[in-house]
This record gives C-alpha cells, structure tokens and sequence, in this order.
C-alpha cells in the first residue's frame, strides 16, 4: 500500500486506472510509470494524452526526479504529476516546486514521517530562499 501526500495532507490513492512502464506504453495510454534515468524528450509529441506521470525516487538521495519533472512542465505537461517513492517531508518543497502536485510514498515511510510533518511544508510557494530574503 502506499499513501499520496498533497498539500493538505495524507490522502488514499484515487488514481483507478492502469499505470503503463514507460516500455510498454501504447497509443492509448492514460498513465505511466518513469524511471529516475529517463530523458523526458523522449516522450515528446506523446504528453497530451497522459493524464498521469508517475517518477521514481528510488532514493531520497537520488535528485534526477526533480529534473525529470521541471523538464516535462517545460515540455507543457499539464497533466497530473507525482513523485514516487523515497521522497522524504524535508523534499516536499521541492518536488512541488519543481511540478510535481503530488507525493506517492510507502505506509512505512508515512508512519516514520507523519502527516504533520509534511504538512509543516505544504505552504512550499511562501518557504523559499527569496521569500526568506524579502520577508
């Protein structure tokens, strides 16, 4: 099982549909699963049917995720984008400023890290470098 974090807070996951790998994705594909190692102009030309794009985290220490996610906002996605796996509250900031709406992480993770403290993040827009350096 695993738990989707937004900005207010832990949610079940809604998404219903199959999620394809990037591998086996076919011309009617509404979602799909990117490794961290994926160049997202591959998928040029093929965003506007997607409804869902799912990024691997494979670990908290691995920051390709949120190069993936500003590359496919910057391509136009405007779908649906979540962040999937070690993503730890302390990166929640980023991965949101970065593009993604959404966390995906495991049961464990989301009992080691409760909702509170990804919560203490989810005003992201307000908590940055500049903010702090205006305020």
């Amino acid at each position: 099982m695993s738990v989707i974090v937004t900005d207010r807070g832990f949610a079940p996951d809604d998404w219903t549909g199959p999620v394809a790998p990037l591998d086996e994705m076919g011309a009617g594909t509404r979602a799909v699963d990117l490794p961290s190692d994926t160049d997202p102009a591959g998928l040029a030309g093929r965003l506007g049917g997607l409804a869902l794009i799912r990024v691997d985290f494979p670990s908290f220490a691995d920051g390709r995720g949120f190069t993936i996610a500003r590359l496919l906002r910057l391509m136009g996605y405007a779908g649906r984008l979540r962040a999937r796996g070690h993503v730890i509250a302390d990166q929640y900031a980023m991965a949101r400023r970065a593009g993604f709406d959404e966390v995906e992480i495991p049961d464990d993770l989301a009992a080691r890290q409760p909702q509170e403290q990804w919560l203490a993040r989810a005003e992201w827009a307000a908590h940055d470098y500049q903010a702090r350096l205006r305020g």
